[in-house]
């Protein structure tokens, strides 16, 4: 409860300590149950509230992590608890983020205007206005997937770190032999593929709503992706350069995250690992 509620109201000025906050509810709920879990968010909720409320003078960000961070990591470890397949937990937090999309769209079907201010707002005062204006105009239309998108990374990255954490605890080296093996099944890869045709067939609200669906989506065969690439760069002789190059490269270059995607989306099929080991050295 401490490292939970002293560590989100750390994030408010390092953002990514939250993966970490994240992960002491998920180690709790994986290690313990459901209810174990359950009453380490309300707890570390009514601490953190009180924490902001003395240092910030507002107990609201305590509520909006525990809609947002805690709540979300508490109901896909107990998916992994209950189902013990990674895969699953994976593919139901990336679902959780459509699901939040549709929703969001439906109570607020001007999301796109809404971002548009928010943007014009943050622009810096030289910035060129035109060209400025122009890819704030593009941009808003997805930015409710991207934010999604990033908030369900900050989720899997919790989730990770709390199974990694139970694993080193109870069960040395069991996260990596979950992790290399993540996949997902053929026919949620042709659901994926149906999702981008119907966004680039259709046109207006529909079109918005199923791309920024599509970029939850492109979370998971991200993932998976980085999964069978690993994997494959351990299989090397020079595995233990290859691995670190390869997450530093994903790292420095966002733009290498798309042939991982496709990486990924083809292994439904392909099941590109099928002759290599999880057991590599890297």
């Amino acid at each position: 409860m401490i490292v939970a509620s002293s560590l989100a109201l750390l994030s408010l000025i390092m953002p990514p300590v939250s993966v970490v906050s994240s992960a002491a509810v998920a180690l709790v709920t994986l290690r313990l149950g459901a209810f174990e879990g359950l009453y380490v968010l309300l707890c570390s909720s009514v601490a953190a509230g009180a924490l902001g409320l003395i240092l910030l003078g507002n107990y609201q960000f305590a509520l909006a992590y525990a809609a947002v961070l805690w709540l979300p990591v508490w109901l896909i470890s107990i998916v992994l608890r209950e189902g013990r397949h990674l895969s699953l937990a994976v593919e139901i937090a990336v679902l959780l983020g459509v699901v939040s999309v549709i929703g969001y769209y439906l109570y607020n079907p001007e999301a796109a205007l809404m971002w548009k201010t928010m943007l014009v707002q943050m622009l810096p005062p030289d910035a060129p206005v035109e060209d400025a204006n122009l890819r704030i105009a593009v941009m808003s239309h997805y930015m409710t997937g991207v934010v999604a998108a990033g908030t369900v990374f900050s989720l899997l990255f919790g989730l990770f770190l709390g199974r990694w954490w139970q694993a080193n605890l109870y069960n040395p080296g069991g996260f990596r032999q979950e992790y290399l093996s993540l996949s997902t099944q053929p026919r949620l890869a042709i659901g994926s593929i149906a999702v981008v045709g119907l966004a680039t067939a259709s046109s207006g609200a529909l079109s918005e709503v199923s791309w920024n669906a599509a970029i939850l989506l492109f979370v998971l065969y991200i993932v998976i992706g980085t999964a069978v690439l690993h994997t494959l760069f351990g299989a090397m002789k020079i595995a233990r350069f290859a691995v670190p190059m390869f997450y530093i490269t994903l790292f420095l270059i966002p733009h290498a995250l798309l042939p991982v995607a496709l990486v990924g989306l083809a292994d439904a099929w392909l099941n590109l690992r099928k002759n290599k080991s999880n057991q590599s050295n890297a």
